[in-house]
């Protein structure tokens, strides 16, 4: 069964072209049929998927998704919806962005899995740090792991041009000690949420990810 239609990737497209609420009240309706109801019946079908590893992970969809409707208090931009619909999936949900987990994310022209920390506090990037320079050889084997590398392919994230001096050494072993971000994602063309199989793609990508989520997790005492 595809819990999605095309009608999901048009509405984006078309939302993307006309972010207003004159718009977007007129294909309410078609919005909530073809984008948020399938979107909520998906990610409890993923939650329920990842629960059965990981029974900590016990959250609902509601808990899980985040709303449509952006926050343009501070923003320049102020076009007011999101061209997007996106949730976590890790034991805290959306409103714990510190637990690695995994970040989905469908829109107009992708299928987006993410993985790892992408909004570390400044303690937790000391703390994964420390974790990887201790254990560089083991860090290594997880960013080789042949899986992680197919589905991911390296860890990202915005680099400090130096770090504290405690790990400059293992930092020219390992660059990735420069990082105050560490996450890790693959981009898939939008038709692959049309397919039938888009539980156990997500699902290929979650045993991907699992031992590098783990090690950051450990890191930072999750």
């Amino acid at each position: 069964m595809s819990y999605f239609t095309e009608d999901f990737i048009a509405f984006f497209s078309e939302l993307a072209q006309n972010n207003d609420k004159t718009w977007f009240e007129a294909n309410k309706k078609r919005f909530e049929k073809s984008a948020k109801k399938p979107f909520e019946e998906f990610i409890g079908e993923m939650i329920a998927r990842i629960h059965a590893v990981d029974p900590s992970v016990a959250i609902t969809p509601k808990e899980s998704i985040f709303r449509i409707y952006k926050d343009v208090r501070f923003s320049k931009d102020k076009t007011p919806y999101k061209t997007h619909l996106g949730a976590v999936i890790s034991a805290g949900g959306r409103k714990d962005m510190s637990t690695p987990g995994m970040y989905l994310q469908l829109d107009a022209e992708h299928v987006r899995i993410y993985g790892g920390l992408y909004m570390p506090s400044t303690q937790q990037v000391y703390q994964v740090r420390q974790a990887i320079a201790g254990n560089l050889q083991h860090f290594d084997a997880l960013l080789n792991e042949k899986a992680f590398k197919e589905k991911y392919g390296a860890v990202s994230g915005e680099q400090h041009k130096r770090v504290p001096k405690e790990f400059e050494a293992a930092a020219e072993q390992q660059p990735i000690l420069q990082n105050k971000q560490f996450y890790y994602f693959s981009k898939l063309p939008a038709q692959t949420m049309l397919d039938p199989k888009l539980p156990e793609i997500v699902m290929e990508h979650y045993f991907a990810s699992k031992n590098m989520n783990a090690f950051l997790a450990k890191a930072i005492g999750k």
